[in-house]
C-alpha cells in the first residue's frame, strides 16, 4: 500500500513591496535589493501606473518617490490613501528634498516614513523591515476592525454612537438613509433634540440617564419633519468610557398596519361605520362622564322601515348598498367627536349625542329622517312610502350612580316601537332615569 504523505503547512506568503520612481537606477537598486531580502517586487515608474497596481496586488508596503513627472509621489499617496482597497496599505517616501516642511508635508498626506536621498540601502531594508514587523503586528487587528466596520456599514438597522450627553459621534449609514440625513450630518446634533415630547432633564440628570437603557418606542423626527416611530434600544459600551451604542429600527410600517387592524375591528364591514362593540365602549365612556358632569346623553335608535321587503324585491345586494347610503347619512349627522353612529345590527342603527337635551335630540332625530327619506331610494313594495324611511326613537337621560346604561336602551327602544305603532317614517321621544322610572311605576299600580 503506497504511504501518502500528507501535505505540510503552505509556506508564508512573502511581502509585496511596491517601487515607485521615475528613475530607472534607482527602479532597478531598489528592485534587486527587495529581492534579496526575499521579497517580492513590483516596480511602476508613474504614479498612474502605481495606483493602478496598487488596487490589483494589494502589496505589504509602497516605497515611494516624492519627485515625479506628471503625478507626483504626494499626489499619488493622497490618492493612494483616498481609495478604500488601498487606504491602510503604508507609505514610505523617498526624496532628495529633505527639508523639514517636506518631511512634514508626507506625514500630512498619510506616509509613515521618509527617507532622504542619496538613498543608504542598509537603512532602506531596515526601516522597510521595521514598518513590515509593525504592520504585520496590527494586521490581525486591522483586520478585525476591518470586518467589524463593514459589519456597521452593510447593517439595515441604524446605529449611533452617542457620548453621555447626548452627542451623538457616529452614525452608521442606514441610520443616515432612515433619518434622510447626508453622511456624517447627524454627527455633533444630540440624539435627545431628535426625539419627540422629551421633558426637560431633571437636575444632574444626564440625557442619556433621562433616556434610559433597554429598549423602547420613540417618535423621531425625520429630516423632514415627518414622525417615525421607532424601537431605540440604548446600551452602554463600557462602564467608564460613558459611550453608549443607540440601535434604531424602523417600525413606521408595524405601526401603521397595527393602526389598520385597531381601526377595521372598530369598523362595521358593509357600512363602514363604527360597529356595535366600538358604540359599548364609547358609550361606556360617554356614560362615565355623563354622570361626572351631570350633563344629559341621547341615544338614537332608529329601523329601516319594511327592509325585508327591500331585500326580498331588489335583492341583497341592492340591501347592502341601502345600509350604506343610510349609514352614510347617519355618520353626517355625528358631528362632534362626543357624537357616535354605528351599525347596530341587521338594519338597525344607533346614534349617541352627548350633552344634548331632548329637544335638540329630537331635532336631530327629525334631521336624520327626512335625511334617509330625500335619499329617495325607492322601496316599491313599503305600505309607508315609496322611498326608504326610517322609524326613530329618542331617550334622553341625566344619569347618576344609580342608573344603568340599559335603561337607555330601553327607552329607546320603547320609543322606536311607538313609532313604528304609529305608522312608521317618525320619531318618538322619551325620558329616561328617574322620571322614566317614575312613569314605568305608575303604569304597574
Amino acid at each position: 500500500m503506497p504511504n501518502l504523505a500528507s501535505p505540510g503547512p503552505a509556506a508564508p506568503r512573502k511581502p509585496a513591496i511596491l517601487i515607485v520612481d521615475d528613475a530607472p537606477d534607482n527602479v532597478a537598486l531598489l528592485r534587486t535589493m527587495m529581492l534579496r531580502q526575499d521579497y517580492q517586487a513590483f516596480v511602476a515608474t508613474s504614479g498612474e501606473r502605481a495606483l493602478e497596481i496598487a488596487q490589483r496586488i494589494k502589496p505589504d508596503l509602497v516605497l515611494l518617490d516624492v519627485v515625479m513627472a506628471g503625478m507626483d509621489g504626494l499626489e499619488t499617496c493622497r490618492r493612494v490613501k483616498a481609495h478604500p482597497v488601498t487606504a491602510r496599505i503604508p507609505v514610505i517616501f523617498m526624496s532628495a528634498r529633505g527639508h523639514t516642511e517636506d518631511i512634514v508635508a508626507g506625514f500630512d498626506i498619510g506616509a509613515v516614513d521618509y527617507i532622504t536621498k542619496p538613498l543608504r540601502m542598509e537603512e532602506v531594508c531596515a526601516r522597510v523591515r521595521a514598518q513590515l514587523r509593525l504592520n504585520s503586528g496590527s494586521a490581525p487587528q486591522n483586520a478585525q476592525t476591518e470586518r467589524l466596520r463593514m459589519i456597521v456599514h452593510s447593517m439595515d438597522q441604524g446605529l449611533l454612537i452617542v457620548e453621555r450627553n447626548g452627542r451623538i459621534q457616529y452614525a452608521n449609514p442606514a441610520c443616515d438613509r432612515c433619518l434622510g440625513y447626508a453622511a456624517d450630518e447627524l454627527v455633533g446634533r444630540s440624539l435627545a433634540d431628535l426625539l419627540v415630547q422629551q421633558d426637560s432633564y431633571p437636575d444632574g440628570c444626564s440625557a442619556m440617564e433621562a433616556i434610559g437603557h433597554g429598549t423602547r418606542e420613540v417618535l423621531i423626527r425625520h429630516r423632514d419633519g415627518v414622525l417615525h416611530a421607532m424601537d431605540l434600544t440604548m446600551t452602554p459600551m463600557h462602564a467608564n468610557d460613558g459611550l453608549f451604542v443607540a440601535l434604531l429600527h424602523d417600525i413606521s410600517h408595524h405601526k401603521q398596519s397595527e393602526d389598520a387592524l385597531q381601526r377595521a375591528a372598530m369598523l362595521d364591514p358593509l357600512t363602514q361605520i363604527a360597529n356595535r362593540r366600538h358604540f359599548g365602549a364609547f358609550l361606556q365612556k360617554e356614560w362615565q362622564r355623563a354622570i361626572r358632569s351631570a350633563q344629559p346623553l341621547s341615544l338614537v335608535v332608529l329601523d329601516v322601515d319594511h327592509f325585508k321587503l327591500y331585500n326580498d324585491t331588489l335583492g341583497h345586494a341592492a340591501g347592502d348598498v341601502c345600509l350604506q347610503k343610510v349609514a352614510h347619512a347617519l355618520d353626517a349627522h355625528a358631528l362632534r367627536p362626543t357624537d357616535l353612529a354605528a351599525r347596530y345590527g341587521g338594519e338597525e342603527f344607533v346614534l349617541l349625542f352627548a350633552e344634548t337635551p331632548i329637544d335638540a335630540a329630537a331635532r336631530l332625530a327629525e334631521g336624520i329622517r327626512t335625511t334617509v327619506e330625500a335619499l329617495q331610494l325607492p322601496n316599491p313594495r313599503s305600505p309607508t312610502s315609496p322611498w326608504i324611511t326610517v322609524s326613530v326613537g329618542v331617550a334622553t337621560i341625566v344619569p347618576t350612580q344609580l342608573d344603568d346604561i340599559e335603561q337607555l336602551f330601553v327607552c329607546a327602544d320603547r320609543a322606536m316601537y311607538a313609532a313604528k305603532a304609529a305608522g312608521r317614517n317618525r320619531v318618538e321621544t322619551a325620558v329616561a332615569g328617574a322620571a322614566w322610572e317614575a312613569v314605568r311605576n305608575a303604569a304597574m299600580l
